[in-house]
């Protein structure tokens, strides 16, 4: 018995903007995710630690990946992050996120963001469902 293609794997497969950043998927089931990245000489802002904005699209991406991998196709409503340390030009990022808590069509994720000399920022997203559309 066939169960259809794992949702999240689709996706990424259609992911342009996280595969150009070098986002890898690395592991993915029911409410949790791990990406990673490696920060690379064109990802460092005008102090030379890597740019929030792609940290951020790390943490997002794990986020996506995590509140998809229930199935039905869902979105980002919202997040926060908070940066903790720097990171800086061949550091590798990894994102772990996990459900903290699902209800009607809406979720919250949290996702921490470490290198290996520790955690660097902290994520929250809010998810919604989208509708079921009908042909």
């Amino acid at each position: 018995m066939s169960i259809g293609p794992n949702p999240v794997e689709t996706m990424m497969a259609a992911d342009v903007a996280s595969r150009s950043l070098g986002i890898e998927l690395i592991e993915s089931g029911d409410g949790h995710a791990h990406t990673r990245m490696v920060i690379g000489e064109h990802m460092v802002n005008g102090h030379g630690i890597a740019h929030g904005g792609l940290i951020f699209s790390l943490a997002d991406t794990a986020f996506a990946c995590a509140c998809n991998s229930w199935g039905p196709p869902t979105v980002g409503a919202g997040a926060d992050i908070v940066f903790v340390a720097p990171t800086r030009v061949g550091d590798v990022l990894d994102a772990h996120a996990r459900v903290r808590t699902r209800y009607s069509r809406h979720g919250i994720y949290d996702v921490t963001v470490r290198t290996a000399g520790g955690v660097i920022a902290e994520f929250r997203g809010r998810s919604v469902q989208l509708p079921e559309t009908r042909v």
